[in-house]
């Protein structure tokens, strides 16, 4: 396991430095392009979420954006009291982004560490929470590895075919469990959409990068089948800064494989499988105490299997649904020195659940009524066989939860939700959460509040040690966390400018600290609170511009900064299509404001550095030659930025690339 994940990389941390970003954009700046279209997509394509969920008639003619993580089934945005960034497939290829951590970048509250190049460890924190304490599902998936301290690494996630992606901030552990203290990320593939159709596309440029991508679709009445496959090959940077004299590079491949496939045989029985398979071969330096990353052949190389079939039957006109579905995930990492595998890490999930939704409406006093009960069980086991480490352990639980969601007039929605948590390794724990959203027509505002507490259980490593050198202290207590905010979203412009803003304030008792050679919990409070901004406008209809700005103050309970969240992020989206839509031009700049990191010695002691402030601008183009050709290409860092986003580690500079897409 590398030190990053347990030693250095995964432990808090701020600094605060000023931030100067565009404030004309804030004079422009949008909010996600909804559409009707976009509400039936958010309902079809969440078929994994368990949602099968009509979209009502009043969201269609109010086109309001539909999304699904805030209450684990369909709900229109005015009916949402939690805050939720949506990034929709178009943004995603407008930008090109290729790896998905990127375009997090640009969402309020998120801040993201990567340790060098494409492919290189990544780590994606919400409202400071630690990077373990956000919860990625892919398609329904629970994607955090057991192995990787219950972590999700962001590093080998490659856009491919993605429909959309939701950011859900705030404490979530009510419907979400342990591992959603900061907020979740959920993604939802692509479906299989019409007549048989086929698209491919090939990309190459800097850094001897090259990436293909190939899919096929396909849907009737009875039936959606998807399939795709992504591989990406780079000889990359060094990991370890070049700054430093490091120059050997460190090369990364990746090879991606998902499947979609749903039956529909009735208009209430849907079956639905989805599996995905991830390949990757990532070269590496070392982090040396004392010293920092020095050119290394510290590699490694995985398998990632995911898989989740699942059932939904509904009764009643509707009224009524049942979702069943059963999860199995399994990754595999071999760490290598010097070519020799040295250790294996295995982590892997099995995770039964089953959903109920019942959907109420009366019509004397105007209000509808959603009832959910969720029940889940889950095993989840690591497996680890090294040289100096060696570790096989298995843990179960199950999740209870009841929601009540109640809308009001089309206008007041409150949800309350309770879930209680049996583990056969901790004393049972109940995590509940509040909501409540009012909108105004006449005037186009919407206020919002939310309240939550969460919990984070340890990981196996911090339980049991990994290494000789490195001991477990099984008698920790997990994480225990509660937040609130409130928002307000205000329309103007007939809704071409939408702009938001929310307070949040979050608190951390119990948090799980490195301490010589094992962890602790930290006595007293941790305390993370802060403002996120947001303004949006499309002042015609091909030009959509985007700002946003995060100040982030997060205290551990001693008063110091936590380590990698700066105080100040903020970002810039500007698409403008042209030429009756055949040509598109993209420009995007993120903001990161300067932080602190960790530092260890030879005797891995640590002190605290500040990281410099650092400006991204990356630009994009397309242009259609035909209805099924498409030539594309971008600039990444455009000004050859020289920054780090962890201590020690390079990060690429100017990078261009073009390629072609074709459409059968």
């Amino acid at each position: 396991m590398p030190k990053s994940v347990l030693t250095g990389s995964s432990e808090p941390r701020l600094h605060s430095v000023s931030v100067v970003i565009l404030i004309a954009a804030l004079a422009l700046a949008p909010a996600p392009r909804a559409s009707a279209q976009d509400a039936q997509e958010a309902d079809d394509e969440t078929a994994f979420d368990g949602r099968f969920v009509p979209v009502t008639e009043a969201a269609a003619v109010a086109l309001d954006e539909i999304t699904v993580s805030p209450n684990r089934t369909a709900t229109p945005d005015r009916a949402v009291g939690s805050t939720v960034t949506v990034i929709t497939g178009e943004e995603l290829e407008e930008q090109q982004i290729r790896v998905v951590s990127d375009v997090l970048r640009q969402v309020p509250g998120v801040a993201v560490n990567r340790t060098g190049g494409l492919g290189d460890f990544t780590q994606v924190r919400i409202r400071g929470a630690e990077g373990n304490q956000t919860m990625v599902r892919i398609d329904g998936i629970e994607m955090n590895d057991p192995a990787f301290g219950s972590e999700f690494d962001f590093g080998n996630l490659l856009v491919q075919d993605v429909a959309r992606i939701e950011v859900l901030r705030g404490p979530q552990s009510a419907l979400y469990g342990s591992d959603a203290i900061g907020g979740v990320i959920n993604i939802v593939t692509k479906r299989g959409d019409g007549a048989p159709s086929a698209t491919v596309s090939a990309e190459g440029g800097s850094f001897g990068t090259f990436r293909g991508h190939a899919s096929v679709s396909a849907s009737d009445d009875t039936f959606d089948l998807l399939v795709s496959a992504v591989g990406l090959s780079t000889d990359g940077i060094s990991s370890a800064d070049e700054a430093n004299g490091n120059v050997e590079k460190d090369a990364y491949r990746n090879g991606t494989g998902l499947i979609k496939f749903g039956i529909h045989p009735t208009e209430d029985i849907d079956l639905a499988f989805v599996g995905r398979v991830t390949n990757f071969m990532r070269e590496g330096d070392a982090d040396i105490g004392g010293i920092g990353p020095i050119d290394a052949f510290n590699d490694s190389r995985g398998q990632q299997l995911f898989g989740r079939v699942q059932g939904t039957f509904r009764m009643f006109e509707g009224r009524w649904e049942h979702i069943f579905g059963a999860t199995r995930t399994d990754q595999t990492t071999d760490y290598l020195t010097n070519k020799a595998v040295t250790s294996t890490y295995q982590g892997d999930k099995n995770k039964l659940d089953y959903q109920s939704n019942l959907y109420l409406e009366q019509e004397t006093v105007p209000a509808s009524h959603t009832l959910t009960f969720l029940a889940e069980h889950e095993t989840q086991g690591v497996k680890v066989d090294g040289l100096w480490s060696n570790l096989d352990r298995t843990i179960e639980s199950t999740g209870l939860v009841g929601q009540y969601q109640l809308g009001l007039f089309d206008s007041l929605f409150v949800t309350a939700a309770v879930r209680h948590d049996v583990n056969d390794l901790f004393k049972d724990a109940d995590t509940y959460r509040l909501t409540g959203a009012y909108t105004i027509d006449t005037t186009g505002t919407k206020l919002r509040a939310s309240y939550g507490t969460g919990v984070k259980n340890p990981t196996m490593f911090e339980l049991y040690g990994y290494t000789q050198t490195y001991r477990g202290n099984p008698n920790l207590k997990p994480e225990q966390a509660a937040g609130w905010d409130v928002g307000i979203d205000q329309a103007l412009w007939g809704e071409r400018v939408v702009a938001d803003a929310t307070y949040f304030d979050m608190r951390i008792a119990d948090l799980i600290t490195g301490a010589g050679t094992t962890s602790v919990n930290m006595p007293g409070e941790s305390r993370i609170h802060g403002v996120e901004l947001g303004v949006s406008v499309s002042p015609l209809d091909n030009l959509f511009v985007r700002a946003s700005y995060t100040y982030t103050d997060g205290k551990d309970a001693t008063g110091a900064d936590l380590v990698r969240r700066p105080p100040h992020l903020a970002s810039l989206d500007v698409n403008y299509a042209f030429l009756d839509g055949r040509a598109n031009a993209n420009l995007s700049v993120v903001y990161n404001g300067a932080q602190t990191d960790w530092v260890y010695d030879a005797v891995y002691n640590r002190s605290v550095v500040t990281l410099d402030a650092y400006t991204l601008v990356n630009v994009a183009g397309s242009y259609k030659l035909s209805d099924t050709a498409e030539l594309f290409g971008r600039v990444d860092n455009l000004f050859d930025e020289q920054y780090q986003e962890v201590w020690g580690y390079g990060t690429p500079g100017r990078a261009a690339y073009a390629g072609l897409r074709l459409t059968f």
